[in-house]
């Protein structure tokens, strides 16, 4: 069987891993030939592949990133893209079509399934928020990321007695804010799911002040305060017409600092949170993502997308994980609140 492969959106450790899977599984237990699309659906569009075999996956399971490239293009926003897109398979004999991605690179998998293309899904996010899975490999490295220069961050702000606050990825979610704000015992956490009140943050960071110790504040990029203002943006967009994020780190730390009359400054992780060599969990989630997709696609499934469900792996519609984001529930929230100020 021929089985293509990409990786589309951001990058994200775990990417390496998901391939080697895909490859070492199809081509040593059931014959296949697997042929990797450059820079996800541009490579498709453009026909641009690369033969995968064993030696081509060797070394690739600690390996951050990914080997085939990414990209942010939608087909489907092209003239002429879904055509080109089917054309490319049909010209080169892809059988299966293995995406690795978001909401959106899913989302185009989706409706090439619908199409009659043979698709199974593999979900790819460090934010955590693709509905039908309980993880998806790549969070846990950028938590672990996240927590660490939290970490690092308590130290030099209580040397200089200053406000941090520490900007972490997530337009929509705020799940790598929770997680990293709870394991670094930050004094708040900010998230996009609940604006937050501004007075209520700058009491907090007071009665940090009050206890001898710096405030440390870990806030989301989509997070927005409840009366409308800080909220930043670029004002461009992607692709798949998303605003680009950034600055309301700056903007709170600015305010904090009026308001305080103490030192803040803003520290932006970006792009640190997902680059580099994945973790132990995400390394192998990522490779019994990689090994159950060739299941599903030898199994004659499509239009699935492979997840994890307590500790299993199983399918689920790529449809109904697309569907709406998976967002922190209220009372999560509630349990890091409990440590406030």
């Amino acid at each position: 069987m021929r089985i293509g492969i990409l990786t589309g959106g951001g990058d994200c450790p775990g990417l390496n891993a998901v391939i080697r899977a895909v490859v070492r599984k199809g081509v040593e237990q059931h014959g296949d030939e697997v042929l990797g699309f450059r820079d996800g659906w541009r490579g498709v569009l453009d026909g641009e592949t690369v033969p995968l075999d064993r030696t081509a996956v060797r070394g690739l399971l600690p390996r951050g990133g990914t080997v085939l490239g990414t990209s942010r293009t939608n087909p489907f926003a092209l003239e002429g893209g879904a055509e080109r897109v089917r054309a490319t398979l049909e010209r080169l004999g892809i059988e299966a079509l293995v995406p690795i991605g978001g909401e959106d690179t899913l989302g185009v998998a989706a409706r090439l399934g619908d199409a009659g293309v043979q698709v199974v899904g593999v979900p790819k996010t460090i934010d955590n928020d693709l509905e039908g899975t309980d993880y998806t490999f790549g969070f846990d490295t950028a938590v672990g990321v996240a927590m660490e220069a939290i970490d690092r961050l308590h130290t030099t702000g209580d040397s200089h007695h200053r406000t941090l606050v520490v900007e972490v990825m997530g337009r929509h979610a705020g799940w790598i804010a929770l997680h990293a704000g709870m394991a670094g015992g930050a004094t708040v956490v900010l998230l996009p799911e609940r604006p937050f009140d501004l007075d209520a943050v700058v009491a907090h960071c007071l009665r940090r002040f009050e206890s001898g110790y710096s405030p440390i504040l870990v806030v989301s990029e989509g997070a927005r305060p409840a009366d409308g203002g800080l909220v930043t943006s670029t004002g461009s967009t992607d692709a798949f017409g998303h605003v680009r994020l950034g600055g309301i780190g700056a903007a709170l730390a600015q305010v904090i600092e009026e308001r305080t009359g103490r030192e803040a400054r803003a520290v932006v992780l970006g792009h640190v949170q997902r680059g580099g060599t994945p973790s132990q969990f995400d390394r192998v989630l990522a490779t019994r993502f990689g090994l159950a997709a060739v299941d599903a696609v030898h199994d004659g499934a499509t239009g699935v997308m492979v997840a994890l469900r307590g500790t299993d792996i199983v399918r689920v519609p790529i449809a109904e994980a697309t569907a709406r984001l998976k967002l922190v529930p209220l009372e999560r929230y509630a349990e890091a609140e409990v440590f406030f100020g």
